[in-house]
């Protein structure tokens, strides 16, 4: 059940690796993704500058996540780096990473309710990745459209049932993007004309929630399913919002909080 991937890894590749052996000028490691090939983490690609002590940055068992430097395929030696991989990169890695375990776990669920063989659940594995970045990608996608969105795949309806059936109890990931509006309006009946202008906003679309907060501030938090649509959809909201308490004599600011992601994806 487990994809191929090549026997060495690439020049410039980042790789999760174990670090097995601390030593005074470095550390050996496996690589977690290439059946647990050995590699080495010099000295002078632990951190920058002067290390004094290599155990106060790798210790025996530790994951990290390491950049490729150089590969010697006569000797079998892959050089490593870890001061090379910048925080992106480590987010990035580590992320497809526990994308990659998710997708793994969510086959054996499939294996198990549908009684599939080792074989069928390779072919279903291959299919979805001749489509998808990874399994767990297919299966929030189906989660989302349901199992007509892969239609093209052909799984087996016995496989699709069981598919449907686990991805309807699995929580989709979001995230929640918000800010505080400070509104404000003198005239008589300013405060029917906030209300009205703020009832508007939430009814064009159930993503979005306002709060008051106490004059003058209301909280405007939105979700979806990732930051670049929650941002769409934001940027026209506020306008219209502002729009409308201005052209009532109003005035309108709107302060940015901390986006955050309301379930992990």
């Amino acid at each position: 059940m487990s994809t191929e991937v090549q026997e060495m890894p690439e020049q410039g590749e980042i790789v999760l690796a174990t670090v097995t052996k601390v030593m005074d000028h470095g550390a050996y490691v496996t690589l977690d993704e290439y059946n647990g090939i050995q590699g080495f983490l010099h000295i002078s690609e632990i951190a920058p500058g002067w290390i004094r002590s290599v155990s106060k940055f790798v210790r025996d068992g530790e994951k990290k996540v390491l950049l490729v430097k150089k590969i010697n395929l006569e000797r079998g030696d892959i050089d490593l780096s870890l001061k090379q991989v910048s925080k992106d990169q480590k987010k990035q890695k580590l992320k497809e990473v526990k994308k990659f375990e998710k997708g793994k776990t969510l086959l054996q669920s499939i294996q198990e309710k549908a009684k599939l063989s080792d074989k069928e659940i390779e072919k279903l594995e291959d299919s979805i990745y001749s489509k998808f970045d990874s399994v767990y990608d297919a299966f929030i996608e189906i989660g989302r459209n349901g199992i007509e969105s892969v239609k093209e795949l052909k799984i087996p309806k016995k496989t699709s049932a069981a598919i449907e059936e686990l991805c309807s109890k699995i929580k989709l990931p979001s995230v929640e993007i918000r800010g505080i509006m400070e509104i404000t309006n003198n005239r008589s009946d300013g405060v029917e004309i906030i209300k009205k202008a703020l009832l508007d906003a939430t009814k064009k679309d159930p993503t979005i929630d306002i709060t008051y907060l106490g004059a003058p501030k209301y909280r405007l938090s939105i979700t979806s399913e990732d930051f670049k649509s929650a941002e769409k959809t934001l940027k026209p909201i506020i306008v219209e919002i502002q729009e409308n308490i201005e052209k009532n004599k109003g005035s309108f600011k709107f302060t940015r909080e901390e986006s955050k992601k309301t379930r992990d994806n």
